[in-house]
């Protein structure tokens, strides 16, 4: 484990981080409403898309990396080619911040979450294909399983809820968590959803039956994100002032990372496992090779 570089990204916090298959492009979303786009190894900065009248929250790709879906508080969605730049579509659904996106893995649908409970989706196209009540409270992650087929849900609030496709039926409530969920992601070819609930610990959950089958907790204060490596077998868990990396079969500590700032706003592992990129409060990416 050594850090490759650290170098100023944006003019505030950096919301969101996304590498491209190739591992050639670090795609980065930040506070101060831009997205960067940073070449690699090189780590220098090649384009920039600019749109966003607030916070760039969230970032997907398209399965061929043609289309980049930004979500932001300026209520919107927006749909840009890639890796030009061009503003295909501006969605919005409702006059709410939008703090979630993500394409689904087939590359047919597009999902946000917003403040007020909201989910919405629409085809590549921008056109609405159904809109979902999930709460009444805020949405802070989705996830779409695999085969693109169930949205899961959560934010404020203790349940995680599973949704069917394009139906918007209610599938499953899922019970265990306190206060708030802040991230999903569905793992083992989707046979597994994993949750991190801001009381601090780490659900999983058997996607056959929606049963919970393990549980942590973890000890570490502040505990803000969950992602997991390509082949879903080591957890990055942002946290203040260091990134955990943990094993998912036994949930052993494999490493810790500091960084200089308390609060860690993102995470992306590169696409061969090799690279972890870190975003923090301080505007700045921190690039470590694991």
């Amino acid at each position: 484990m050594n850090e490759i570089t650290i170098f100023e990204a944006h003019t505030s916090y950096v919301l969101a981080l996304l590498f491209t298959k190739d591992t050639k492009t670090l795609i980065s979303a930040g506070m101060d409403n831009v997205i960067h786009l940073w070449a690699v190894p090189e780590w220098k900065l090649i384009k920039t898309f600019e749109g966003h009248a607030n916070s760039a929250n969230s970032l997907s790709l398209s399965p061929d990396e043609k289309i980049l879906a930004s979500c932001s508080s300026d209520q919107t969605v927006r749909l840009w080619s890639f890796p030009d730049g061009e503003n295909l579509h501006t969605l919005q659904d409702r006059k709410k911040t939008v703090s979630a996106v993500q394409i689904s893995p087939d590359g047919t649908w597009v999902a946000a979450g917003s403040y007020g409970g909201r989910a919405m989706i629409w085809t590549l196209d921008g056109e609405e294909v159904i809109g979902i009540k999930a709460s009444k409270k805020n949405l802070s992650s989705i996830a779409f399983s695999p085969d693109s087929q169930t949205l899961a849900t959560c934010g404020l609030g203790d349940d995680i809820l599973i949704w069917s496709l394009p139906s918007g039926e209610l599938l499953a409530t899922l019970s265990g968590h306190k206060t708030a969920v802040g991230s999903l992601n569905f793992i083992n070819q989707g046979a597994t959803l994993a949750s991190l609930g801001y009381e601090g610990s780490v659900k999983f959950w058997d996607t056959s039956n929606w049963r919970e089958t393990r549980s942590f907790q973890l000890e570490s204060p502040g505990v803000r994100g969950l992602i997991f490596s390509p082949d879903g077998e080591t957890a990055a868990l942002s946290m203040e002032s260091q990134v955990q990396l943990r094993s998912r079969e036994d949930w052993q500590l494999l490493s810790e990372i500091p960084v200089s700032t308390k609060v860690v706003s993102s995470v992306a592992f590169s696409p061969d496992g090799n690279v972890l990129a870190i975003g923090g409060a301080d505007n700045k990416i921190r690039i470590w090779e694991i």
